[in-house]
């Protein structure tokens, strides 16, 4: 069993389906609400575990009813909790979630996510240098990034950046992850001045661009290749990138080849879509395991 320590943002998403979205001033009625868990570090972790992992959480909680709620979600989902720390003066991450029209509309507070700081992650260390992987995204304080991929490249632990949501990133934070992956709008922003083409051979298999339906493009050092996203009859596609980068860092951290663990990805996110909710549609190991055959 890997040992995989997920860095990020815990969060709880409010969820109202209408079939209308409400224009400015207007009010509508909608069709149902659900509070489910969510924020990236979380869904991320949550998958790495159902995939078979040994997984730690290294994130913050308000000191609010919706942080025991995400406490308690990790720990029924086999996540360990050392590191998730409720901060009492400052409410929990949520997600405020339209699903209208066949399209969703967001607004994230993220509230005690702007207590991961390096500070805290400095906490973390001993778990940290112990892992086979490390897995951050963004949706966390930027200077905590930067402090997560020097402390990992000092360590010599392997550490994936899922650049999401978009933002400029330092050429620092760049060289010392092991593998990066953004979508097609992130590496546009990450690598201004430089093609898809051009980036993906600068970085072979460490840069790994998603095309959503497409599938997931990367350089083997000669050629590039395209793995391809397996179709699938999609009921909520919330998640599906958190499953697949988590699937992607249980693969490799189990030392699976580039182009196996792509597919393992793949497949897991394909999996994800297929029910409702972020973290309620991740696949077991084994159904993942199953639907390679």
């Amino acid at each position: 069993m890997v040992k995989i320590a997920v860095i990020g943002s815990s969060s709880m998403d409010l969820v109202v389906t209408s079939a209308k979205r409400p224009e400015a001033g207007e009010t509508v009625l909608g069709d149902s609400f659900k509070t489910v868990p969510g924020g990236k570090g979380a869904n991320q972790a949550v998958a790495a575990a159902r995939l078979g992992a040994e997984v730690y959480m290294i994130g913050c909680v308000g000191g609010d009813h919706y942080g025991k709620s995400i406490i308690d979600n990790f720990q029924a989902n086999g996540v360990r909790t050392d590191y998730v720390e409720p901060v009492t003066e400052m409410e929990s991450g949520t997600a405020h979630i339209i699903l209208a029209e066949g399209d969703n509309s967001i607004v994230v507070v993220k509230g005690a996510n702007d207590a991961v700081t390096p500070a805290y992650v400095e906490k973390a260390k001993p778990v940290i240098a112990q892992a086979d992987m490390v897995l951050i995204q963004q949706e966390i304080p930027e200077e905590t990034v930067e402090y997560t991929a020097g402390l990992c490249y000092e360590l010599g632990v392997p550490l994936l950046l899922n650049p999401a949501p978009a933002r400029p990133i330092s050429a620092n934070i760049v060289e010392k992850a092991a593998y990066i992956t953004p979508n097609e709008h992130e590496a546009a922003l990450l690598f201004t001045g430089m093609s898809q083409g051009e980036a993906l051979k600068e970085y072979p298999e460490k840069l790994f661009i998603t095309e959503g339906k497409r599938g997931v493009r990367y350089s083997d050092g000669e050629n590039e290749v395209l793995i391809p996203a397996y179709p699938v009859a999609a009921v909520d596609t919330t998640g599906a990138g958190d499953t697949f980068n988590a699937a992607l860092a249980v693969a490799l951290a189990e030392g699976k080849k580039v182009e196996d663990s792509l597919r393992f990805a793949n497949r897991a996110a394909s999996l994800s879509v297929m029910k409702f909710g972020a973290q309620g549609g991740m696949p077991l190991r084994k159904e993942v395991e199953d639907a390679l055959k």
